[in-house]
C-alpha cells in the first residue's frame, strides 16, 4: 500500500501522553501515513522533542489551525485536555474530517458535563453526534461513525467488567456497585502538580477526587441510570495502568460458573477481552503496553458479593489504544491493525 493509498492522520494534542502514544500506534499503522501534528506548546522537531521516535519520519508539531489540519488529514484525533478537545473536535468535524475525541467533552449530556467537569458543554448539536466509542459494545455504530467520543480511561476498565451484567439484567433498579480504582500517574496528563512529582508519589499511595471523578456518570450512563455506581479512584506510584475491582451485591441464583459463562459468551469475540483462567487473578504488567482488557470474577458465598477484577493500561486501552481500535472500525481495518494484545515483561 502507498503513501497515496493511505488515510492521512492528523494529531491535535500530539505532546501529551495520550497523544504520544497515538503518535507510536499509528507510526506501525500499516494503513495510515502522519501528515499532521498540533500542540499548544512544545512545537517544533518531533524527534528532538521525543527521542522514542527517533529514526522515524514525522511533520513538526506547529500551533493548531483548523484549515491547516482539514487541508493534510482524512481523520484527526484530538487529544487536547476536556474543556478544549470538544471544541477542536466539533470544528475539523463541520471541515468534513471524521475525528476521534480523546477527552470527555462528548460523552455525557450537557448538564452531566457541566455539573461533573465544572465547564461549559459544547453545543448539544455534536453531544448528539457523537457516537460513544466502547470497542466492544457498540461495533455497528462506531463502524457508520463520523464524530466519535473516545472512554475515559476508568470508564472503560470498569465498563468491561459491568456491561455484560447490565446487559443481561442482573442489576435490578437501584443497585449500588462499588468500584475500587487505581491509577498509574500518567493518566493525570503532563501537566506539573506536586502531588505527581518523583519525591511525593514515590512509595506513596492516596485516593483523590473521592465522591467526584467525572468518570462516574459516564459509566452509569452506559449502565442505564438505574444502576449507582460509588468510584474511589486512587493514585499508583508507576507510570501505567489501571485496576478496578467491582464489587456487587448478588441476589441471584447463579453461581460464579454461570457468571463466568456469561462473560465467555459476552468476549467471545472480542480479540481484546479475555477472561482469566478460573485460578489467574489479573495483573497490570500482564497488560502493560497492550491494548487488552484481563478480567477475572469471584462470587464470595459468604457475603453475597460478586467481585469483577479489570486490568487495563490506561494510555492505551484505558486511551490512545482504544482510539485506533475505533478508527480500525470505522475505515474497515481489522480491529486489530496496529495494536497488539500482549503485554510487556518484566
Amino acid at each position: 500500500m502507498g503513501h497515496s493509498e493511505r488515510i492521512r492522520i492528523g494529531i491535535v494534542g500530539a505532546t501529551g501522553y495520550g497523544g504520544q502514544e497515538l503518535v507510536r500506534l499509528i507510526l506501525g499503522h500499516q494503513g495510515t501515513v502522519l501528515t499532521y501534528l498540533a500542540a499548544t506548546s512544545d512545537v517544533g522537531d518531533a524527534t528532538a522533542l521525543f527521542p522514542q521516535f527517533t529514526g522515524a519520519s514525522l511533520p513538526n508539531i506547529q500551533a493548531y489551525d483548523s484549515a491547516v489540519c482539514a487541508q493534510a488529514c482524512d481523520t484527526v484525533f484530538v487529544a487536547l485536555p476536556s474543556g478544549a478537545s470538544g471544541t477542536v473536535a466539533a470544528e475539523l468535524w463541520e471541515r468534513g474530517l471524521r475525528v476521534i475525541d480523546l477527552s470527555g467533552d462528548l460523552r455525557l449530556p450537557p448538564d452531566l458535563y457541566e455539573a461533573w467537569y465544572e465547564k461549559p458543554a459544547v453545543p448539544v448539536k455534536y453531544l448528539e453526534t457523537a457516537v460513544y466509542g466502547l470497542s466492544e459494545w457498540n461495533r455497528e455504530q462506531i463502524r457508520t461513525a463520523t464524530l466519535l467520543a473516545n472512554p475515559g480511561c476508568y470508564a472503560t476498565a470498569v465498563l468491561l467488567a459491568l456491561v455484560p451484567l447490565a446487559r443481561q439484567g442482573m442489576f435490578a433498579p437501584g443497585t449500588s456497585v462499588t468500584v475500587d480504582a487505581k491509577s498509574g500517574v500518567s493518566g493525570a496528563g503532563r501537566g506539573t502538580k506536586l502531588a505527581h512529582q518523583l519525591a511525593e508519589l514515590a512509595d506513596n499511595f492516596f485516593p483523590y477526587r473521592v465522591g467526584a471523578h467525572q468518570h462516574t456518570p459516564e459509566v452509569e450512563q452506559q449502565l442505564g441510570f438505574s444502576t449507582r455506581v460509588l468510584l474511589t479512584t486512587q493514585l499508583l506510584p508507576m507510570a501505567r495502568g489501571i485496576y478496578a475491582c467491582a464489587y456487587i451485591p448478588w441476589l441471584h441464583d447463579m453461581g460464579e460458573a454461570d457468571v463466568r459463562q456469561v462473560y465467555a459468551e459476552a468476549y467471545e469475540d472480542a480479540p481484546f477481552v479475555t477472561l482469566l483462567p478460573d485460578e489467574v487473578i489479573p495483573q497490570l504488567k500482564a497488560v502493560r503496553g497492550s491494548n487488552s482488557c484481563h478480567l477475572q470474577t469471584r462470587l464470595d458465598e459468604r457475603t453475597r458479593t460478586l467481585m469483577v477484577f479489570s486490568a487495563i493500561d490506561n494510555l492505551q486501552k484505558g486511551a490512545a489504544g482504544q482510539a485506533v481500535q475505533n478508527f480500525n472500525l470505522m475505515h474497515g481495518f481489522s480491529e486489530m491493525t496496529g495494536l497488539s494484545a500482549y503485554g510487556l515483561a518484566p
